[in-house]
């Protein structure tokens, strides 16, 4: 899957409140093999393209004339995209959903509900994990075909690591030893310009939501109500990234975004990255991937990591739903994300297709991710409008993971907005 750093500007949600799409769509017969129609797939991760070209061969092996086309547009660019397509109907017929944005398009009648895929047995929620049907429901209807699932985990480059005389991280590393690993690293290898540490830090999937966790601390209240980041244990949780930062351990800020984190551990430049599932594939084709593999997060006051995955969905506007619903349906198979396991794409969200997943990349210890989701896994926290205070986060956070207000100060401001924006909801 792909990483949780940036969601829908909210300028946008009123023209998708407007556009709400609850008409059928023109096409809605039952598709059979000699149906035709061509499709549009919306994804955001390029890596992903060659195991979903392979999914596409083999749901034309059953539906030889349905075509369809990939459309890809990059992270950065996915969301104002779609909520522009949104606002003027054109939405594509299948695309990516993540949690945070799911809401937002159900409660305003943007996609299909699987109704009538679950009630004729085409589709049994009974085969994914059970978090991700939850995620992907709303009002009592499921609406995303779970794709995948992540976990995040801490990647190394063990040569870098040597070169530095620090020991592989294990699963009783805790933050201490982390941070003591991390500023080793840029200490003796300054001369090379080789940091301990780049992780994303313009939204808390990677980084941040995990240390709070390990710290006790909350994001969101349970019932999704109130912030939890003036909570004293949230706010220890994130300044253990300033503290990473304002000693050297890690990239500053601007360097993080004049040259992107992954990019920092695929050219060996840190010895440590915290990522997820979804940088599978490419740090197997990085050229460095000999040298790299993962263990788990380090700990403090308990072990912990967020776990997201993403769905497929069908426009409730689709001229061509029959087709995009059988379309959709087949992604959720265990054949097709059986493939995309085993091309090392993603950690399938079907029950049982995780051992491809596992024997993907053979020199990756991979089924940490697998451990950590069964062990210690918490739901990625969003409410119905998760875009309104994730907002808040991308504008006050990085002010105090550079240091220039307190990370207390910064996390009260934070609260105390974040709490009158889901009072709005």
């Amino acid at each position: 899957m792909r990483k949780i750093t940036r969601l829908a500007p909210l300028a946008l949600v009123a023209a998708l409140a407007l556009t709400s799409c609850s008409a059928p769509a023109a096409s809605d017969e039952a598709v059979t093999e000699d149906s035709q129609a061509s499709i549009s797939y919306a994804i955001w991760d390029e890596n992903q393209v060659p195991a979903l070209e392979a999914n596409i061969a083999a749901f034309n092996e059953i539906y030889p004339n349905i075509e369809v086309k990939i459309d890809i547009t990059p992270w950065a660019q996915y969301w104002t995209k779609l909520q522009t397509q949104a606002s003027g109907d054109t939405l594509p017929d299948v695309f990516w959903m993540n949690g945070p944005n799911f809401q937002l398009y159900a409660a305003n009648d943007q996609l299909e509900p699987m109704t009538n895929l679950i009630d004729d047995g085409t589709v049994d929620p009974a085969n994914y994990v059970e978090v991700l049907n939850d995620l992907y429901s709303f009002n009592d209807q499921q609406y995303g075909m779970p794709k995948d699932f992540d976990t995040v985990a801490l990647w190394y480059n063990k040569v870098i690591l040597a070169e530095a005389g620090v020991d592989i991280p294990d699963d009783t590393w805790t933050w201490e030893d982390f941070a003591t690993a991390a500023k080793t690293v840029s200490d003796t290898l300054a001369d090379q310009g080789i940091y301990g540490v780049a992780t994303g830090l313009t939204g808390g999937q990677e980084g941040y939501y995990n240390t709070i966790l390990q710290a006790g601390g909350s994001i969101l209240s349970e019932d999704g109500t109130t912030s939890g980041y003036d909570d004293p244990k949230t706010i220890k949780g994130l300044q253990f990234w300033a503290d990473l930062i304002a000693d050297g351990s890690s990239p500053s800020l601007q360097q993080l975004s004049d040259t992107p984190h992954n990019a920092w551990f695929t050219s060996s430049k840190t010895a440590f990255f915290w990522s997820g599932t979804w940088s599978v594939a490419e740090l197997a084709a990085a050229s460095n991937t000999l040298d790299l593999n993962v263990a788990p997060l380090p700990q403090d006051e308990k072990q912990a990591t967020v776990i997201h995955g993403l769905a497929n969905v069908v426009s409730a506007g689709s001229e061509n739903k029959s087709a995009a619903q059988a379309f959709q349906a087949y992604l959720g198979t265990e054949e097709a994300q059986t493939l995309q396991a085993e091309m090392g794409a993603a950690n399938p969200a079907f029950i049982g297709a995780g051992q491809a997943f596992l024997d993907s990349v053979e020199h990756f210890d991979l089924e940490v991710f697998i451990d950590e989701a069964d062990n210690y896994a918490y739901p990625f926290p969003v409410s119905k409008d998760t875009a309104a205070w994730t907002t808040i986060e991308n504008e006050l956070l990085p002010q105090a993971f550079s240091g220039t207000r307190t990370v207390e100060d910064v996390a009260n401001e934070l609260a105390t907005r974040m709490n009158k924006a889901l009072a709005a909801e």
